[in-house]
C-alpha cells in the first residue's frame, strides 16, 4: 500500500521527467517560503515554468485538476512572487503550469496542462 506523501513524490518524479524529456530545465523541487511551497520550477526556453503537480490514485474521486481550486492558485503565486523577488526574475516571462499525475498501479500517467490559470479574478 503506497502512503499518500509516497505517491505524491512518485507523482513529482513522474512529472519531472516528463519535463526533462520535453526539454525543460529544472531550476528547483519543493521550493519552500514560510507555508508555501511550489513543486517544480523549470525553464522552458525563456519561460520561468512553476508547475503543480497533483497525484491520485486510480479510482479516487475526483481528479488531480479537481486540487487546483482557486485558494490553491492563491498560494501558488504568493509563493511564485517571492522565488521571483528572491531570484530577481520579475523582468522573465512566467507561467503557471499542472501536472495531473494519475498512478496506475503500474506506473504513472502524466497528463500536462500548460497556463492551467492566469491571475485574471483571482485575489492574492
Amino acid at each position: 500500500m503506497t502512503s499518500t506523501k509516497q505517491r505524491g513524490d512518485l507523482g513529482e518524479d513522474a512529472a519531472a521527467r516528463y519535463l526533462k524529456g520535453r526539454g525543460y530545465r529544472m531550476l528547483e523541487r519543493n521550493w519552500r517560503y514560510r507555508q508555501w511551497e511550489l513543486d517544480l520550477i523549470c525553464r522552458d526556453g525563456d519561460t520561468v515554468v512553476f508547475v503543480e503537480v497533483k497525484t491520485r490514485g486510480v479510482g479516487t474521486l475526483g481528479i488531480p485538476a479537481d486540487g487546483l481550486n482557486r485558494k490553491k492558485q492563491a498560494r501558488l503565486v504568493k509563493a511564485a512572487s517571492q522565488y521571483l523577488t528572491k531570484n530577481n526574475l520579475w523582468d522573465e516571462p512566467c507561467r503557471f503550469d499542472l501536472a495531473a499525475v494519475i498512478d496506475t498501479g503500474s506506473g504513472m500517467d502524466v497528463e500536462y496542462i500548460e497556463n492551467a490559470f492566469d491571475l485574471t479574478g483571482l485575489n492574492t
